[in-house]
């Protein structure tokens, strides 16, 4: 039985149109238009919001480091005439790669923020905490505000923590490894024949 050519085409006609890139940014659009908070309409005072953090958060950030998250962003926000000001609790943990070994890393996040916003003629960064935004402006997005708290949030030294004995819990097999390779390094006869060099 011959295949129809029309339900061919038709089906063809929707791949290109779901591959197209312009689908595609709309569909990273319309995931972060979750994290937009429209402040104009609200009232002055406490406003509460939550969000679940997953590996679809982070592939919309171009270099990530992280390469699989789970978090909790526990968010308050106090609307008052002139300013707004935002504290973001953060908690969960992310998938990295051990500095040592090279391996996955499991590193727990849990910590807070604060990010006051202002009003005023231009966009303008103060300090990491606080910024000014057009008074024409109605709405923002948190999103890059919880990225970059989640990255500040990570250990600079990224190892994987050792045992209750003291004991190192990266692969044994990479470590083993890399110390072979530092002992053919410390007894390398080129170093050898260096030291003996004597500089007047």
């Amino acid at each position: 039985m011959e295949p129809d050519l029309k339900v061919i085409f038709v089906i063809q006609k929707i791949n290109d149109y779901f591959c197209r890139p312009n689908f595609q940014r709309r569909i990273i659009v319309d995931y972060l238009e979750q994290f937009v908070i429209p402040f104009h309409g609200l009232k002055n005072g406490t406003h509460h919001y939550n969000y679940i953090i997953d590996n679809e958060f982070f592939e919309n950030f171009e270099f990530t480091e992280i390469t699989e998250g789970d978090f909790r962003v526990d968010l308050n926000l106090e609307k008052q005439e002139r300013m707004l000001e935002f504290e973001f609790a953060i908690s969960g943990k992310a998938k990295l790669d051990c500095d040592r070994c090279g391996g996955d890393l499991l590193q727990a996040v849990d910590g807070k923020n604060k990010l006051i916003i202002k009003f005023g003629p231009e966009k303008q960064e103060i300090s990491d905490e606080i910024l000014i935004i057009p008074e024409s402006e109605h709405r923002i997005d948190i999103s890059s505000f919880i990225y970059e708290f989640i990255m500040l949030h990570l250990p600079y030294k990224r190892v994987h923590a050792p045992d209750e004995d003291g004991n190192s819990t990266c692969n044994p097999e990479v470590i083993e490894r890399l110390g072979v390779k530092s002992e053919h390094a410390s007894t390398d006869p080129r170093w050898e024949a260096l030291k003996k060099v004597k500089f007047k």
